[in-house]
């Protein structure tokens, strides 16, 4: 078999990296790829997919980060590069990334034990527990009068039936923007999520029915179908270890760090003026 030389096997690789890459937008002859404007966003998406997002959003992100890209082309035209401004700040942002790397290697070798993992996670049970929730749709209007005709118009099905129905009304008659166009979907929620009204109505419920008279809150009036429920449950510790791990690792690296920072205090020639 032939050996491929490791110059020709980083460029394949690299092509493999960029294959599933789109091109988004051109500008001045420069093409846009979806994964570059993904990667700019990353963090204010807290990890969803740039490519999975609705259009109107992937238009509206892609904008900003051809705005962005201009600016910092225009600035470059002006050479700006040059700029005593430029220059100190360049200055005080490396001198913040060399601190953040400082602190971060004493992060890095922080070792946490696991049986103080175990024994952390059981004297704080009661703080890992998924509480009751429910998964609803609802359906909301401004008069009482309203909704009581569309619990009569939902009263008699059941199933498959009942769902496509009552989706297919909040579609057009609810009033709640934020649940309309999704057939009055609003999750899973727990007691403390909606107002108590809305909420005591949907957790007495029976999976798969809808309330038999109006649900009056400060928002109007609610017609509530219960899809599905879950019981509160102890969250597994395999589930919250690597969280409880990292907490304390970061609970001793905040008292590592402060004992660096007056051990250097200590031994440095402070005046104040």
């Amino acid at each position: 078999m032939k050996k491929i030389s490791l110059v020709a096997a980083v460029l394949v690789f690299g092509v493999a990296l960029n294959v599933n890459a789109v091109t988004v937008a051109t500008v001045n002859g420069k093409n846009i790829s979806d994964t570059e404007v993904g990667d700019f966003f990353a963090p204010m998406l807290r990890g969803q997919d740039f490519k999975t997002l609705p259009e109107n959003q992937k238009k509206a992100l892609t904008q900003q980060y051809i705005i962005q890209d201009l600016i910092l082309q225009d600035a470059k035209k002006q050479n700006l590069e040059k700029d005593p401004l430029y220059i100190k700040e360049l200055e005080r942002a490396k001198d913040n990334i060399l601190v953040n790397v400082y602190q971060e290697k004493i992060l890095n070798s922080i070792k946490v034990d696991s049986a103080k993992v175990k024994a952390f996670y059981d004297q704080n049970k009661d703080k890992y527990v998924r509480p009751a929730s429910v998964q609803a749709k609802h359906i909301l209007v401004s008069s009482e009068k309203e909704a009581k005709e569309i619990i009569n118009e939902l009263k008699n099905l059941k199933g498959k039936a009942l769902d496509n129905k009552f989706s297919e009304i909040a579609k057009a008659r609810s009033i709640d923007p934020g649940s309309r166009n999704q057939g009055g979907e609003l999750g899973w929620f727990d007691q403390s999520t909606m107002v108590k009204p809305f909420t005591d109505a949907a957790f007495a419920l029976k999976n798969g029915t809808i309330t038999t008279t109006p649900v009056k809150t400060n928002f109007g009036y609610h017609i509530i179908l219960k899809e599905n429920s879950r019981a509160r449950e102890q969250i597994k510790f395999s589930d919250v270890k690597k969280g409880i791990e990292n907490g304390l690792k970061f609970e001793e690296f905040k008292k590592i760090i402060n004992q660096k920072g007056q051990e250097l205090l200590k031994n440095a020639k402070v005046e104040y003026k």
